[in-house]
Formats: structure tokens, sequence, C-alpha cells
């Protein structure tokens, strides 16, 4: 017999298997009481075997309305890694429009967004700006950042 944290991630696997949209939403406690077990186990499952790294996007609320939502990324392993390298790589920086445009390109060149895509992530960071602005800079590193994130859960 395996141990507790191989029965949850098969539970869940099979779960994910049988949507037909690769996502499933459960409730931590009721996860917990069907297999006897503390809450905690099923984080640990969850942070160990459900990762972003392994192709998973988990979403997590906690008290007593919490929920999880678990989706299976369609994305190949790579593609989400250099997503997330990239969008680390955003903030908190200062992203003149030149680098903005140039990065929202290296995506579409790498085909790790669609030429769609680039074209409406390219609108949306082209503010006119009369000056330099160090405020707008910061903002639209985050913009473009909360795109890629928006990216991963939509794909």
């Amino acid at each position: 017999m395996s141990n507790l944290a191989d029965s949850i991630e098969l539970y869940i696997r099979r779960l994910l298997d049988a949507s037909p949209n690769s996502t499933i939403s459960l409730q931590r406690k009721e996860l917990a009481e069907y297999f006897a077990c503390v809450p905690s186990q099923i984080n640990y499952v969850l942070s160990t075997r459900f990762t972003l790294e392994r192709g998973y996007l988990v979403e997590s609320r906690r008290g007593g309305g919490g929920y999880l939502r678990i989706r299976r990324l369609d994305l190949n392993r790579d593609k989400v890694l250099q997503l997330l390298e990239m969008r680390q790589g955003l903030v908190g920086q200062n992203l003149s429009l030149q680098k903005a445009t140039d990065f929202i390109q290296r995506l579409v060149e790498a085909r790790l967004v669609t030429r769609r895509e680039g074209l409406l992530m390219k609108a949306v960071i082209s503010l006119e700006q009369q000056k330099r602005d160090d405020l707008l800079e910061i903002v639209r590193g985050v913009m473009l950042a909360r795109m890629i994130e928006v990216l991963l859960h939509e794909t």
C-alpha cells in the first residue's frame, strides 16, 4: 500500500483526468476528512506534487468558505519555466516603452505568446508619455508581469 501523500496525489490526478477542462475545485477540509488526515497534509501534497514546474496551477483560499482550485496546464514544462523566469525579471524594474516592446517581441519570437497576444500586450503598455516617468516604467513592468500570469492561468 502506498503512503498517504501518494494516495492523495492519485485521487486528485484521477479527478483532473475526469474533468473535461482539466480543472477541479475542492474543499480542503472535505478532502482531509475523506483521507482522515489533517489539512496540512493536503497542503504538503499540493506544494510538492502540484507545482507550476510540474504543470499545475493551484489557487487556494483558506477559511470557512475556502477552496482549492487545481488546473493542469496544457503548456509544456519548458514554456512554463521560461514564462516564470521572464515574469520574475519584470517586477520592480524600470521598464521603458522600448524595453517593454522588445520584451514582448521576444515572447512572440519564442512562441511563448501568439502574435495577437503580443499586439494586445503592446497596446496595453503603449501609454503616451511626454517625459520620462519612473513610476510609469515601474507600472509597465508590473502590467507585463500580470499579463504573463493571466496567460499562465488561461492557457
